[in-house]
């Protein structure tokens, strides 16, 4: 079944399940108090909630095993099923309000098929190539997903969302410096049962939902889930017949089973296939000139002031603005000038088995296999001529087109148990991948001699590809650069926590650490056009260790110091001309915090403070070439539009510095409130620029992106019953001061506050096991607009241009749950 038919069947599906069939009911998922219950949950131990008016318990699965949050010296917060649609989170992209202020979620560039994803100040400004890695590992029930292309696809039947901060270097290993974000999907059941929805909402957008769990047969259940979400463009392209910015089309499904032939085994199996189709935020002029410098006439190709050409010393000038390119400090619902822009179209997929065997009272046998691949054929026309300054006849907008394609093959055994005192969890590790990638940047319009109108340029040339001639068609494309890596990951574990009887069990000493060896290589064998032979190799180990001491100073006050480590292990740029190498960089970080349980389970309170000393940071320097002309002549320069972009390890120690604060509170029964903080202060040492040039060697100032110093975000839950059923109201408001958006730039974002909110009248009930729920939600609700993503680097020649943040958008759907 195509892509196209399954999203078909699954929206008529669940439209006519939701309007027709008095059978099937939703309840809202929403509990009288937010939770996040695991499968096979331990029953409350001591401490824990029994009170039915207070907070519900939270377990997590962050150290390998269930653990209720408040007990798990861990950094940690949950996103449960009921927060997911509060805030209606369809994919990780949404996660960039900042309901977790610790966590930056951004687009790379303005492309949604490519997601940055940070935690505590630990965020890549370019992981999206062959041979680079990420700062915080991305978890698929407990499978790592190596590539930062394909996160943006939609989300199945989401159980939680951990999101781990601080160094996880010793359980989850490489490239979780920063943390981890851990997806965690539901099982399946056994028992017939299921839900259905449908939706719609402004900017054509429609979604929906089916997950359906069969009945167990010979010891075999079987869950089935689909998923479809649409939106059209929020601004419009004026050229006909292309899409516009900021739309998508994400469908995908899934098939889960579990298998318990006997009393201690379980095995599950899975298979997942998702599509994206995507288009990128639009790229807007929101200044121009702010140099201030004379603006410039042109004599035939010649940019010309008081008399003589200008140049970059003595006689400095700038183009002047066509008539057609506007200046737009807030953000555009319709571009100024249409240029062909089609979806990005990333596809996705995997099989799992999981396999886990209870040997002894003291000791599970865990196993998990995982099977992904990931493709990605990028069309990225989001900067128009609002990045280019104008030349007469010139060409603008830069059509960036990439193929990446990445499969991964991973394994991880694990030894879980207990024993009197001591909890214990050991494990192996073997990780492989390999990508490959090419790109092309041809221009898609050429402007008339005055700017006063433009033509499409054709897709499709004839006669010899060059730098000069070439389309946006795979036939007509001149290649910048093309790459192949693989890379191969083995580790061995262990984490011990040794709760001593002789202080009363009140204390937890936990001790652990990782061996990784990692070996990587790649080759960059085409460069602007030509066959090349640039190689590079990486073969490194490390061992990460973590010290945690634990108490249980009171009832519900649980206190940790602790010590860890990670790494982000090294690579090689395929964007710079030879595949330069960097190596690794690796983090020492000291954590404090204090997990309060209060007011008979009324309050929770969690405060973290950490110190993180970060060394060999790898720190991007880009440069986009926008000389259309070599100096005083009519000649192409032929390296027009090349995107160069070099690594380098920051000397010295970055220091990063922070304070998190998490609050929940139910005061009544059906009012829950909440709210959190982040607050993070970064120093990275001035950084040798390695771009060739005169810049090359200078000590230059350099930043981290999207790490807000000041984030907080806070949210009210408020249910009013109503005889069997319930009005519940959720509104959630998010904060984050201005932020850098480019390592090697000084120039910042906007400071944001979003507001999103939802109302559901729930629990209709329509017979004995079916539920229906009618819901209103929106993001954004009030319409703020931000500057996300700016860049200053064409200030002396044109203009900064920004990216703005999704405008308001709202919709309305119609659950069943039986």
């Amino acid at each position: 079944m195509g892509i196209s038919t399954l999203r078909s069947t699954l929206l008529a599906s669940a439209l006519i399940a939701v309007t027709a069939t008095p059978a099937f009911a939703a309840e809202d998922p929403k509990a009288p108090a937010p939770a996040a219950a695991a499968p096979d949950a331990q029953a409350p131990a001591d401490g824990q909630s029994t009170n039915p008016e207070g907070l519900a318990d939270i377990v997590v699965t962050a150290t390998k095993r269930e653990t209720n949050l408040q007990k798990t010296p861990i950094a940690i917060s949950v996103l449960d099923t009921s927060t997911i649609k509060d805030r209606h989170v369809q994919s990780l992209i949404d996660l960039a309000d900042g309901g977790v202020p610790s966590l930056r979620v951004a687009t790379f560039e303005a492309r949604q098929s490519a997601l940055t994803v940070g935690i505590r100040g630990i965020v890549p400004f370019d992981q999206n190539q062959t041979a680079r890695e990420p700062g915080v590992g991305v978890y698929i029930d407990g499978v790592y997903l190596g590539r930062s292309q394909g996160l943006n696809a939609a989300l199945f039947d989401v159980e939680r969302i951990e999101v781990l901060r601080g160094p996880q270097g010793t359980l989850f290993g490489r490239n979780t410096e920063g943390g981890a974000l851990s997806i965690v999907t539901k099982a399946p059941t056994g028992e017939f049962g299921g839900s259905m929805s449908a939706g719609f909402g402004n900017y054509a957008s429609y979604n929906g939902e089916m997950h359906l769990n069969l009945p167990a047969f010979a010891n075999f259940a079987v869950k089935l889930d689909g998923v479809i979400q649409h939106q059209g463009a929020t601004v419009k392209d004026p050229l006909a017949g292309s899409i516009g910015w900021n739309a998508y089309n994400r469908a995908g499904g899934r098939i889960s089973a579990r298998w318990t032939p006997f009393e201690g085994f379980t095995a599950d199996f899975s298979f997942d296939q998702s599509k994206d189709e995507n288009t990128p935020f639009f790229s807007q002029l929101v200044n121009y000139n702010p140099k201030n410098l004379p603006i410039g006439t042109f004599v035939g190709s010649t940019l010309m002031n008081n008399g003589s050409a200008c140049n970059s010393t003595t006689n400095r000038c700038i183009a002047p603005l066509p008539a057609l390119v506007g200046v737009h400090p807030e953000r555009q619902d319709v571009a100024d000038v249409g240029v062909p822009q089609q979806y990005s179209v990333d596809k996705t997929s995997g099989e799992m088995v999981k396999l886990a065997y209870k040997v002894a009272p003291a000791l599970e046998l865990r196993s998990i296999t995982a099977w992904r691949k990931v493709s990605t054929n990028q069309w990225d026309n989001s900067g128009g001529p609002e990045r280019v300054p104008f030349a007469p006849n010139g060409k603008f907008s830069r059509y960036s087109l990439s193929d990446l394609y990445q499969s991964q093959f991973s394994q991880e055994f694990q030894a879980v148990g207990s024993i009197p005192q001591l909890d214990y969890v050991a494990g192996l590790y073997y990780f492989y991948e390999q990508a490959r990638e090419s790109a092309a940047t041809p221009s898609s319009n050429q402007w008339n001699a005055d700017g006063t109108a433009y033509t499409i340029l054709p897709s499709q040339v004839f006669g010899p590809i060059s730098a000069s001639n070439q389309g946006w068609d795979y036939n007509s494309r001149f290649l910048q650069r093309a790459s192949f890596a693989k890379g191969r990951s083995y580790a061995a574990f262990g984490q011990l926590t040794y709760t001593p009887d002789f202080a009363g069990d009140i204390l937890h000493l936990t001790v652990g650490g990782r061996y990784t060896k990692d070996k990587r290589d790649g080759t960059l064998y085409l460069v602007s056009g030509i066959p090349t032979n640039w190689t590079f190799n990486y073969d490194k180990g490390r061992f990460d260790p973590l010290v945690v001491l634990a108490l249980d100073a009171a009832r519900g006050v649980n206190l940790y110091a602790k010590y860890s480590t990670g790494y982000r292990a090294g690579g090689a740029n395929d964007r710079s001309s030879t595949f330069a190498a960097f190596g690794p960089e690796t983090v020492k970080a000291y954590e404090v915090g204090a997990k309060l349980d209060m007011l008979d389970h009324k309050v929770r309170l969690n405060i973290a403070g950490y110190m993180m000393d970060r060394s060999g940071t790898q720190i991007d320097f880009d440069n986009v070439d926008t000389t259309q002309f070599l100096p005083g002549t009519s000649i192409p320069n032929p390296t027009y539009n090349l995107h160069t972009e070099n690594t380098q390890n920051a000397p010295g120690i970055s220091k990063i510095r922070g304070i998190e604060v998490d609050f929940t509170a139910r005061p009544i029964e059906n009012l829950t409130i909440g709210a959190s903080y982040a607050y993070t202060h970064i120093t990275v040492p001035a950084t040798p620029n390695p771009n060739p040039g005169p810049t090359f060697g200078v000590l230059t100032p350099v930043y981290t992106v999207y790490t807000p110093p000041n984030a907080a975000s806070g949210y009210v839950d408020y249910e009013v019953p109503i005889g069997d059923m319930a009005l519940r109201f959720h509104i959630d408001a998010n904060y984050a001061d201005a932020q850098y958006s480019f390592q090697s730039e000084t120039v910042k974002t906007d400071s944001s506050f979003i507001v999103n909110g939802r109302i559901a009248l729930a629990d209709i009930k329509l017979n004995q096991t079916t539920k229906f729920t009618l819901s209103a939600w929106s993001r954004n609700l009030f319409n703020e607009q931000h500057i996300y993503r700016r860049s200053a680097a064409n200030a002396a020649v044109l203009g900064d241009y920004a990216n703005f943040n999704p405008p308001r958008t709202f919709g309305f759907e119609a659950a069943v749950k039986f």
